[in-house]
């Protein structure tokens, strides 16, 4: 069955072999959701004005969904939660959780209950980070398939942070990542992070969208290349979208520094050569066009990107061109691929 699960601002959506099905927790604003390939179970960053945030869990795709327990954080207010990220597959009930102002949660009884990763939430570095313009978000969490002691985060506006010990301590990998904003343009903590992701074919090479270009690492974060300037119209955006089976094949969307898309048209720039090079994928998506793709609303299946825009409508690549799966939803705020 091919699945696509769309988190929108009025729930939860499903794309099961082409046949839209949801809203599922209605009324709810689905940050980020997704399918846990280790065993099939439905995941929700959810959140409400009325009842808070939360994480919702569904065992049978959807018909029936349970609720964590009440998220405790000491000593700071816990706001959205932004991301829900399975474990290693050594750790089958091991998941987990990024929200804001800066947090990271550990669950390992499948979400039921969470604990806060102190080695993060109380970072050596954290009088230096400060919100971005969607606040002081933990957005991006990555596990390296190779190994369940090594962990990513990426906060906004902190930057990027990799852990050796299963999340006891946290190193900033921020080395070569610019902050123009910031007095000092190459902090070592302070960069704004839109979306990190690992390849996980090489586990090694990590790749960014940040406010201040588009990079990539080949040594797990110790430094990073910058790659725009080559074929991209703009150095902003949020989203980004690897290829599994290929580490040199990736896709981002640039928009100006207004959250308006670039050159007024949604555009996807793919590139083939690590990033040393990008063309422009538009064919079949509207033009001129003004609905954005936020950070989590691009993802790749096993063949194909697959985007969700903030006026509602979901877009596949398919030969070369863009195709509308679906249209007038709530604004889209996360796509994964099942």
């Amino acid at each position: 069955m091919r699945l696509i699960v769309i988190g929108t601002k009025k729930g939860l959506f499903l794309i099961r072999d082409g046949e839209l099905a949801g809203p599922e927790l209605a009324g709810w604003s689905i940050f980020h959701a997704i399918r846990d390939p280790r065993d099939g179970v439905l995941y929700t960053a959810s959140n409400s004005f009325i009842y808070g945030a939360t994480v919702h869990r569904s065992a049978d795709g959807g018909k029936t969904w349970e609720r964590a327990e009440p998220i405790e954080l000491s000593g700071l207010e816990l706001g959205e939660l932004w991301h829900v990220e399975p474990g290693h597959a050594s750790e089958p009930e091991t998941l987990f959780l990024g929200g804001a102002p800066g947090t990271l949660f550990r669950s390992d009884d499948a979400s039921r209950n969470w604990r806060p990763v102190t080695g993060l939430v109380q970072h050596e570095t954290r009088d230096r980070w400060m919100p971005g313009f969607g606040g002081m978000c933990c957005h991006s969490i990555q596990v390296d398939p190779s190994t369940s002691n090594r962990l990513y985060a990426a906060i906004s506006a902190a930057g990027s942070f990799r852990s050796d010990d299963a999340g006891e301590s946290w190193k900033p990998v921020n080395q070569g990542v610019a902050a123009d904003f910031a007095p000092d343009p190459y902090p070592e903590v302070g960069q704004c992070v839109h979306k990190l992701l690992l390849h996980p074919a090489r586990p090694e090479r990590l790749w960014q969208q940040n406010h201040c270009g588009v990079y990539r690492s080949d040594d797990a974060g110790e430094t990073w290349e910058r790659l725009d300037g080559n074929g991209l119209p703009s150095a902003f955006g949020f989203p980004i979208a690897l290829d599994p089976a290929d580490p040199d094949i990736a896709y981002v969307i640039p928009e100006d520094e207004n959250r308006l898309t670039a050159d007024g048209r949604l555009g996807v720039y793919r590139t083939g050569d690590g990033g040393a090079s990008w063309e422009l994928l538009a064919e079949g998506l509207p033009d001129p066009a003004w609905s954005v793709v936020l950070r989590e609303g691009m993802a790749w299946d096993e063949r194909r990107p697959v985007l969700g825009t903030q006026g509602g409508a979901v877009w596949a690549l398919e030969d070369g061109r863009w195709s509308e799966l679906a249209r007038d939803l709530p604004p889209i705020l996360a796509v994964e691929l099942g």
